[in-house]
């Protein structure tokens, strides 16, 4: 599993000060976000972010479109795809439309699951994938409505980010990982506890991250996991996030 850094994390920072900072930080890949650093249709952003990952040794892991399938009035897919080709990401995180799973009525998640083929479709004839992200208020807020899209959408270009659902104990964490196991490809790795108003060093979480991280291994996969959003948004902590992280995944 390589370690790695979502963009995000650091709105306020420059992709030349991102990619410096992971570096020095020993971590791996960088998730590039489009909405602040590499923004859709982009294409001197996306070169330059390519560029300046690959000379800090670092590889692009995936890229964060924030995109909400079949909610309308969203960039477009060829644009978000043409700069995920540029950018070098192989899989591109969408969101799983815009409404909770119990708001969303069967007519919602028809739209959903069309948009998700239709992306799924143009991304890998660029030779890429989409991965749902796991995330509050989509179709993949809980696990048995993610498990039911997951189900709805097989397609060798559809697979699944995780992370642990906010407020979750450590079993009911495990159910979700277990949802997206069969089409793992990201995790975004943090600890937020008992809210997403407490964001914690990754340290305090340890032992429920070494629950998550040694089933994914018994599983025989090898996603890259990606610091993100780091308590105070403070980029100083980095080196001590990553320190945690590369223990995490050590052998």
């Amino acid at each position: 599993m390589r370690s790695g850094l979502v963009s995000v994390s650091f709105r306020k920072l420059s992709v030349l000060e991102i990619v410096r900072l992971a570096s020095e930080a020993g971590l791996e890949c960088v998730e590039w976000g489009g909405d602040i650093h590499v923004p859709h249709g982009n294409l001197i952003a996306a070169r330059e972010a390519a560029k300046l990952t690959a000379d800090h040794g670092l590889s692009v892991s995936s890229y964060g479109s924030y995109l909400r399938l079949g909610a309308g009035g969203e960039p477009g897919l060829e644009s978000v795809v043409e700069t995920a080709v540029v950018l070098g990401a192989p899989t591109i995180r969408v969101w799983a439309g815009k409404k909770s799973s119990a708001e969303a009525t069967a007519e919602d998640r028809a739209t959903v699951v069309e948009a998700a083929f239709a992306a799924a479709e143009l991304a890998s004839a660029s030779g890429l994938s989409i991965s749902y992200e796991f995330h509050a208020n989509t179709l993949t807020d809980t696990a048995e409505s993610a498990a039911e899209l997951l189900a709805d959408t097989l397609h060798d270009a559809i697979h699944s980010f995780w992370q642990p659902p906010n407020g979750a104990n450590v079993d009911k964490a495990l159910v979700s990982l277990e949802v997206a196991l069969p089409r793992l490809s990201n995790v975004h790795a943090f600890h937020w506890w008992p809210d997403p108003a407490t964001r914690l060093p990754l340290a305090d979480g340890h032992a429920r991250w070494s629950k998550y991280l040694n089933r994914i291994r018994l599983a025989g996969l090898q996603p890259d996991v990606l610091l993100e959003f780091l308590p105070r948004d403070d980029p100083s902590l980095l080196s001590a996030e990553a320190a945690t992280l590369l223990g995490l995944l050590s052998p």
